[in-house]
């Protein structure tokens, strides 16, 4: 016997099949949608190929959606096109290679989202056969938000903290943009930052950035606490061939406080009040393939600082300069097509900090302050010590040094079952490096701030700075580890055994977590 289902069972299975038919046809109206469009995108790019040596000229050009930017930061992107095409014998491929370069450069700005739709047409107004080809071009942008919070937490380099940040995107129409960050950490007790940056003459490689920052960093290793407020002016430029430059001025008042009970004599002295008025400059040159995980290039890169000396102020005066050099390899595997995600690659970093008088050479140089000297261990350079575990101590305090020289080799190997693609690897390393303070005629290191060291007391005891450089073997630690790849950061979680230790430096055997974009 037939049995018929509930009424309300009927309603359910018919209200099914009318939303699957829905569905269907909605699905089928789609693909025939997307396969319209694939299909008009063929033609385009056909026509366009088979148009390429069309003489043309523009008419016109079009930006739809730029709401919020002014129409004088935009024309000198596009302007000249114009003026130019009138006059220059333009092939459609020419024009088109022509736009594409502004366009280029009008994302850069990070103000538009990366999605530009470009369209070309005849003016109405026209003769369809006129010779050379009159166009249109109409670009439809999408800005981005023009204001961005984030608020978050960091773990790295022995430090958690959590912050909290702002970005306030063409303020005034001219891809100008300020930047608030505040954060609060475990050992930088507390630091706040503002930046405003404008591009000149609407180059997005030519740019402008005024700033102003205040913290307060606790410094164990030293035994005291570092507070500073200042500011600075910097001109970044970058060059076609994809050099960065960086040309600024800053100045900082800076406190040595918070001593530990146990502080050192050389900390005690140091402490107090100091201010560094300063020029700088900054060279990079990037040519690897992915510096969070390098497979093949190289990396150049320098930074030069003078301060106090001459009218530039400040009661510290020196000359402080750092090299970093780095490349990497791919090595090949039999048997593996394409790449095989193993490396070897190596780094070196060097400096050198050199005491200067003040105001052009009156009353004789002072000898370095902790405040200004380099620091050398931790997970991000020399691993397998602790922060600033190498170089100069007095009694359990680090006290940096003036001159310095660190490499490190290492291997970097995909994780078994996954391929080179992933951002995971093994990492096998092993690093070392040295660091060395100035020292008087007696041999001994100098101490004492308040010091006035002539000319040639100062070179000599750079010179024997440097000379120690080579004496003996530096410190060295090797080890394995975890490496992954983040497009922000680079976490590394290694294993590590020092190898060679001089007399006082902290090594760090067993596990180190590093945290950071720019590890030897």
């Amino acid at each position: 016997m037939a049995r018929n289902s509930p009424p309300e069972n009927n309603d359910v299975f018919e209200g099914l099949l009318k939303s699957e038919t829905a569905s269907v046809e909605q699905r089928a109206v789609a693909e025939r949608a997307q396969t319209h469009d694939t299909q008009s995108e063929q033609r385009a790019i056909e026509l366009l190929l088979q148009n390429q040596t069309l003489p043309v000229t523009l008419s016109s050009i079009e930006i739809n959606g730029a709401r919020h930017t002014r129409e004088s930061f935009l024309a000198p992107l596009f302007q000249p096109l114009l003026n130019d095409s009138r006059n220059a014998d333009y092939t459609l491929a020419d024009m088109l290679d022509q736009v594409s370069g502004a366009v280029a450069k009008l994302q850069k700005f990070d103000i538009f989202h990366p999605n530009i739709l470009f369209h070309l047409s005849r003016p109405p107004h026209l003769d369809p056969s006129s010779t050379p080809t009159d166009l249109d071009i109409s670009l439809r942008v999408r800005e981005k938000s023009r204001l961005l919070l984030k608020t978050g937490t960091d773990l790295g380099n022995t430090e958690g903290s959590a912050y909290g940040s702002m970005l306030w995107r063409n303020i005034f129409g001219g891809a100008e943009s300020l930047s608030l960050n505040a954060s609060a950490g475990t050992r930088t007790r507390s630091a706040y930052s503002a930046e405003f940056a404008t591009p000149i003459q609407s180059n997005p490689n030519l740019r402008l950035s005024i700033e102003g920052l205040a913290s307060s960093t606790q410094k164990p290793w030293a035994s005291h606490e570092e507070v500073l407020k200042g500011g600075g002016v910097k001109l970044h430029w970058l060059k076609d061939n994809g050099d960065r430059h960086q040309l600024g001025y800053s100045g900082a008042w800076r406190q040595l406080t918070g001593l530990a009970a146990e502080a050192s004599p050389t900390v005690r002295g140091d402490a107090g009040d100091s201010a560094k008025s300063a020029i700088s400059y900054l060279f990079q040159r990037e040519r690897r393939d992915n510096p969070m995980l390098p497979q093949s290039g190289y990396l150049v890169k320098t930074a030069t600082e003078l301060a106090g000396w001459g009218s530039l102020g400040g009661d510290v005066g020196f000359s402080k300069s750092e090299l970093e050099v780095a490349g990497a390899v791919p090595i090949p595997i039999p048997g593996i097509r394409g790449p095989s995600g193993v490396s070897i690659g190596g780094g070196f970093r060097a400096g050198l900090l050199y005491p200067l008088p003040l105001m052009y050479g009156f009353g004789g140089a002072s000898p370095s302050r902790i405040n200004d000297r380099f620091t050398l261990g931790g997970p991000t350079d020399v691993r397998g010590f602790s922060l600033g575990g190498l170089g100069p101590r007095d009694g359990n305090d680090a006290l940096g040094g003036d001159v310095f020289a660190a490499g490190s080799v290492n291997m970097l190997i995909p994780l078994p079952r996954v391929g080179p693609e992933s951002p995971f690897r093994l990492q096998l390393f092993a690093n070392g490096g040295r660091l060395v303070a100035m020292k008087n005629k007696s041999g001994d290191t100098d101490k004492t701030a308040n010091q006035r060291l002539s000319a040639s007391t100062v070179f000599d005891g750079m010179v024997s700075a440097t000379k120690d450089l080579s004496t003996g073997l530096p410190s060295i630690a090797a080890g394995v580890g975890l490496v992954y790849a983040h497009p922000i950061a680079r976490f590394e979680l290694n294993f590590s055994l020092p190898l060679v230790m001089r007399r006082g430096e902290e090594g760090r055997k067993g596990l180190q977590v590093g945290v950071g974009i720019n590890f030897l």
